[in-house]
């Protein structure tokens, strides 16, 4: 079974490496040969023809790959969200009856909540992380042990925290150090309760703050020198050059890192569905599409995941705005 895997990945890797090298040599030669040939009068005006058009016969590749595997689906999302079910009522009876109804309610009021939260722990938390790690003599070593979360998948984090929350006083962290003050061991953390939505946004903070931290620190290290300096001879304390100085300078980096960690945290699905999926008060809007999707409610489902998507949009538009007014 695993040599026949073996065998299939290799052969796969062959062809399609082939297969690339054999159309951009085909392509070309059509191209130079066939439709615009750098012969006879007109040579010249062929060759830059060609020049132009040769760049967009390297992209069509990528190009059709995200047209066929991106944006047919989305269309076709966006097709069955005003179609799948909706023979009586109008094309969009799927969204008036997911936005009447309270568990989609709930798990729109946990997205926002998620929004709000995770972002801003973790940029913070990798901000400061970033700022004392720099400072240590091993701050190398400290990095490595803050990022190392970021090598684990969602799932084995939320396996791990589970043993974290874990009502036996044996087991769970926390239920032994709330024992080591007198409280009641044997706890369930998690028990449903809204409000247990903060016990599962610890397990992303944890995953992302490695990341901001990463991002941040690079940042900090190009703040120029000689404005820490000046400001150390204006009499600026430790506090006042961190935030006074050094954070309005990298203050498009924050804002990168934290719309970056608001698009995944609004396409997250992993760690709710690991820790909290019994529970339809800890519910979020990607693990209430796959819920629909599961039964084959395809119309819900599908309108969801357009509800998740114009969430996300904005925000990786004004990202992708701001990332690159950084590199001009």
């Amino acid at each position: 079974m695993l040599d026949s895997v073996i065998v299939s990945g290799i052969v796969t890797i062959i062809i399609g490496v082939g297969g690339m090298f054999a159309y951009f040599w085909a392509s070309n030669w059509v191209l130079d040969h066939v439709f615009l040939p750098a012969k006879g009068e007109h040579a010249g005006r062929n060759i830059n023809r060609a020049n132009q058009i040769r760049p967009w016969l390297f992209l069509f590749p990528a190009m059709f790959a995200l047209g066929l595997y991106l944006v047919v689906p989305v269309f076709y999302s966006g097709w069955l969200s005003v179609t799948s079910g909706v023979a009586a009522g109008g094309w969009y009876r799927n969204y008036s009856e997911i936005f009447a109804n309270d568990t989609f309610r709930i798990a729109l009021l946990n997205n926002m909540l998620w929004v709000l939260v995770v972002p801003a722990a973790s940029t913070f938390f990798g901000l400061i992380a970033a700022q004392l790690t720099d400072r240590l003599s091993w701050g190398n070593i400290a990095k490595s042990l803050i990022f190392m979360p970021m090598a684990i998948s969602f799932v084995g984090a939320s396996l791990i925290w589970s043993f974290v929350y874990h009502p036996d006083i044996e087991i769970g962290v926390v239920n032994a150090i709330r024992g080591l003050f007198g409280a009641e061991s044997g706890v369930t953390l998690i028990d449903g309760d809204i409000v247990d939505s903060f016990l599962l946004m610890v397990v992303l903070i944890w995953i992302q703050t490695g990341f901001a931290m990463v991002i941040l620190s690079a940042a900090l290290r190009g703040v120029p020198e000689e404005t820490i300096e000046a400001a150390i001879i204006d009499g600026a304390n430790s506090f006042d050059v961190f935030f006074k100085i050094k954070v309005p300078q990298i203050m498009g980096t924050i804002v990168v890192v934290w719309t970056t960690i608001t698009i995944l945290v609004l396409k997250v699905y992993d760690i709710v569905a690991a820790m909290g999926n019994q529970y339809r008060n800890l519910e979020i809007l990607p693990t209430q599409m796959m819920r629909y999707f599961d039964s084959g409610n395809y119309g819900f489902a599908t309108a969801i995941s357009v509800v998740i998507m114009i969430l996300v949009l904005p925000v990786m538009v004004w990202n992708i705005r701001q990332a690159r007014s950084e590199t001009r």
